[in-house]
């Protein structure tokens, strides 16, 4: 591949990024998404990150790890119970970041 055609699919990804995500802006009020659209993509953000988190979180060494030997799993659980219990965002990551530390010390 020459340093054109680099460059050239560079400043196509830099283009096509800029108007995907400006689309909107740009469109203004006279494109309007439908409610029920509206609605659903209420629910991307919380989607977006279960798909980050959740397979970080079962997967160890590359195979299904339910159980709690695994100190991610742990910690995940811990942390999120805490955060039910006390609704504290430092206490969450504090509690989590401690079990998953031990967990790694020990197990």
């Amino acid at each position: 591949m020459s340093a054109w055609m680099i460059w050239g699919a560079i400043v196509a990804m830099t283009v096509v990024t800029i108007f995907t995500r400006t689309f909107f802006l740009l469109a203004g009020e006279r494109v309007s998404l439908p409610h029920r659209l509206q609605r659903a993509l209420r629910y991307a953000p919380a989607a977006a990150l279960a798909v980050i988190v959740v397979p970080e979180v079962v997967l160890l060494d590359h195979q299904f790890v339910l159980h709690l030997g695994n100190p991610k799993l742990a910690a995940a659980l811990a942390a999120t119970g805490w955060f039910v219990w006390r609704r504290s965002m430092v206490g969450m990551i504090v509690v989590g970041m401690a079990v998953y530390t031990l967990g790694r010390l020990f197990f």
